[in-house]
């Protein structure tokens, strides 16, 4: 395991912000503004673009992203596959005019959050966590009576007006999605949004089917949302933004959960988020997919476990098993866009949550493996993938469309 770190503010695992990456378009467009301010006197910038941003930076709209952060100033774009720096996602800033020139590389490390070579570049104040992982939160749980959410409540007080607005951007994105209708999504792909469908038939249904149909449509709907480059909240990235949002929807609309409950269920999802970052990655170009809609699925199921009554003790035990049942999950979007296999696998991830809860809850809590355990698999699972399928759209899935169109791929 890497050296233990206190865990991040849930700021910066929710972020508020226009899809469809986090990596490639939220971090790379926020990097630009701040070279930007420095450099304010320069009208032409080079920017070199390293790894998955160069590789599926054009489908996640990088270039857009930066060009509208550094405008009006012309910008020119170089791409290079792989970084030579500590990061896959790299990018060089460099300004071709001015006085004095400057030139500055970040790190757009999963989630929208920004690294540079002095450390992490942080929206709000760091948070002082007394632990660096969930077994260390879970001891704490233990010791005090108290559920994982009151260590957020002790450790960042004020965080509580910021969830609400998360939980309010998560609830406008499933209500836009849900209203959106067939509309075809950007991109070339063609992809008709399906959402709207799905929750017509959705309500047809009974029973246990009705509910995890439910929460599919809720998940398409962020889904679609994000790959369309609307608004969408990190949950813990744009690409598996659905996934908590469909369960604490679900709740809230099957169970009449108070906005108390969805706050504090969102906290504890957010810890283990948290987690995930600190002590692995989020960032599809480092670990694959496994470290988005994995990450989501067992935060998601955390959150769930807690809402049907989970001890801590359950509750870390499902997000463990969603967490492992997502191991070697690689990041392969076809054409580089955020939609196959992105949207469906929010939806797959959404209903997977609920499953682990509700096993999670047969039992007591007791279980083989932690969850600490399965993030240090997922970071050397991830290690250990090709770079094809760490969202480089050069291998998986996206080699397979490539091949039926005909196309030629450049193997990495």
């Amino acid at each position: 395991m890497p050296e233990p770190i206190a865990f991040d503010s849930l700021r910066e695992v929710f972020r508020i912000g226009a899809g469809p990456s986090s990596s490639h378009t939220m971090a790379p467009k926020r990097a630009a503004e701040m070279f930007r301010k420095r450099t304010s006197g320069a009208s032409s910038y080079r920017v070199t673009l390293y790894g998955s941003l160069a590789a599926a930076g054009w489908g996640h709209l990088t270039d857009q992203a930066i060009q509208q952060a550094l405008a009006p100033a012309a910008c020119k774009f170089i791409l290079e596959d792989r970084s030579p720096f500590r990061h896959q996602n790299a990018m060089r800033f460099e300004t071709l005019d001015g006085d004095p020139l400057a030139a500055w590389t970040a790190f757009s490390i999963g989630g929208g959050a920004l690294e540079d070579e002095t450390g992490p570049l942080l929206e709000g104040p760091p948070a002082r966590y007394p632990v660096s992982n969930i077994s260390q939160a879970l001891a704490w749980c233990h010791e005090t009576g108290k559920p994982f959410w009151a260590l957020v409540a002790e450790q960042e007080p004020d965080v509580w007006e910021v969830l609400a607005k998360v939980r309010h951007a998560m609830t406008d994105a499933i209500r836009r999605g849900l209203a959106a209708g067939g509309e075809v999504l950007p991109g070339g792909l063609n992809l008709p949004r399906k959402a709207e469908s799905a929750h017509v038939r959705a309500k047809q249904l009974r029973g246990a089917m009705r509910d995890l149909s439910l929460i599919s449509a809720y998940a398409l709907a962020v889904a679609e949302e994000n790959a369309a480059g609307h608004v969408v909240v990190t949950a813990p990235t744009c690409g598996s933004a659905g996934v908590v949002p469909a369960i604490l929807h679900h709740f809230t609309i099957s169970q009449k959960i108070s906005d108390r409950q969805a706050l504090h269920a969102l906290a504890t999802a957010g810890l283990f988020g948290a987690s995930v970052k600190a002590n692995a990655s989020i960032s599809g170009a480092e670990v694959g997919c496994q470290g988005e809609v994995g990450a989501a699925c067992a935060m998601a199921a955390a959150a769930a476990a807690q809402l049907l009554g989970g001890s801590p003790a359950q509750v870390e035990y499902a997000a463990e098993m969603a967490m492992e049942h997502h191991l070697g999950l690689t990041c392969d979007p076809v054409m580089g866009l955020v939609q196959i296999p992105c949207i469906e696998r929010n939806a797959v991830g959404a209903m997977r949550a609920l499953d682990c809860a509700t096993y999670a809850l047969l039992g007591d809590g007791r279980h083989s493996i932690s969850f600490d355990e399965v993030i240090e698999v997922m970071r050397e699972t991830g290690r250990d993938l090709q770079s094809a399928y760490r969202e480089t759209a050069r291998g998986g899935l996206a080699e397979i469309w490539r091949r039926r169109a005909g196309r030629t791929s450049e193997k990495s």
